[in-house]
């Protein structure tokens, strides 16, 4: 198994920035590809970025391209999610998630998540 904790989450301004973190457990995270997903309530759960084994591919959303970059540490078992120029609508619960399927952007595709983290952007 992976277990999966998320922090970093927090209130911000519009236009603010946060730095989320997940760290994992075991000796196996190297050997997944990972993503983020968030959440709002109501909602359904959406793909945010992805990156694969190394961090050397990665891949956004949309909505997030050229505001939030995802990076990890394989000697740390972490990966992040840098949110820079948030905007209202990045408000969710933030989930790290590591894959076992090969379509990144599907929720289906993710086997171990985290708990999530509120991230709350204000005006």
């Amino acid at each position: 198994q992976v277990q999966l904790v998320e922090s970093g989450g927090g209130l911000v301004q519009a236009g603010g920035s946060l730095r989320l973190s997940c760290a994992a457990s075991g000796r196996t995270f190297s050997s997944y590809a990972m993503g983020w997903f968030r959440q709002a309530p109501g909602k359904e759960r959406d793909f945010v970025a992805t990156i694969n084994m190394r961090g050397g591919t990665t891949d956004y959303a949309d909505s997030v391209k050229g505001r939030f970059t995802i990076s990890r540490d394989n000697t740390k078992n972490t990966v992040y999610l840098q949110m820079n120029s948030l905007k209202p609508e990045d408000t969710a619960v933030y989930y790290c998630a590591a894959r076992a399927l090969p379509v990144a952007t599907q929720a289906v595709s993710y086997i171990y998540w985290g708990q999530g983290t509120q991230v709350t952007v204000s005006l």
